[in-house]
């Protein structure tokens, strides 16, 4: 299968590169899980970043928002000409990188209002609460209740909004479809569309690779922790023999 790299010709290439990772690698403990992946994603745009379980998708996400697991090794990490691989996950955060883990970590306890005024303690912070409660407004009406007791996709759209509450550049997403209903889905990729609309630079991790693929503008797709394929998501949804052998699909 030939690799399809940055410099196809129908990877689209209309704006400067914002964000960029050279060939990074990451382990736990003696096991590397990233081997020398590398992503270029220009401002505004979504990437898909696929593979099978195990892949390395979710340490590659962690490795770039400067979580300790996994550890970095080697690589750099360029987020608007911010070297984030010099950087703690605090740091990191405060240069713009906001990430939706697959828990979502509400925080039990508290209302859907206090997760996200919690994360605006500290600065920069980003959209308001009452922008917030314009995109989902299920959030709005259910603003005194207790996160942890909201369905599994308002708590999805509790984890998003609580990232956009800090003034963020690049989004990831691990796994933000996991458990919800197809109508739900639908929801979250509007939302998704129109956070794009507002530049704000999107990696998503996705087990339903159809469902991201239609969303996304580009796609990486990982095997065993390195890149074996990088070009346009149209390709993807194009190419059988591809989609079967790297995404069982």
């Amino acid at each position: 299968m030939t690799q399809v790299t940055e410099n196809s010709p129908n990877v689209a290439s209309h704006a400067p590169v914002y964000f960029a990772a050279h060939e990074i690698q990451a382990y736990y403990g003696e096991s590397y899980i990233v081997q020398n992946v590398s992503l270029n994603v220009h401002e505004g745009e979504i990437l898909a970043l696929l593979g099978r379980n195990g892949a390395g998708k979710t340490s590659t996400l962690r490795a770039i928002a400067r979580l300790d697991n996994p550890a970095l090794t080697h690589g750099e990490v360029w987020l608007d000409h911010q070297p984030l691989h010099k950087m703690r996950a605090y740091e990191a955060a405060q240069c713009g990188v906001g990430l939706v883990p697959e828990d979502r970590r509400i925080i039990q306890g508290l209302t859907v209002e206090e997760n996200i005024k919690l994360a605006q303690i500290e600065k920069p912070i980003g959209w308001s609460l009452e922008r917030i409660y314009e995109l989902f407004p299920r959030l709005g009406e259910r603003r005194k209740q207790e996160g942890t007791t909201l369905s599994g996709g308002e708590q999805q759209m509790l984890a998003i909004g609580r990232a956009l509450s800090r003034d963020i550049k690049l989004l990831l997403l691990d796994e933000p479809y996991e458990g919800l209903a197809p109508v739900i889905v639908q929801e979250i990729e509007k939302t998704l569309h129109l956070i794009r609309e507002q530049g704000i630079t999107t990696i998503i991790v996705e087990q339903n690779a159809i469902a991201a693929l239609n969303l996304a503008d580009r796609a990486v797709i990982l095997d065993t922790g390195t890149v074996v394929y990088d070009g346009t998501a149209r390709e993807v949804l194009d190419n059988k023999e591809l989609r079967h052998e790297y995404l069982a699909i």
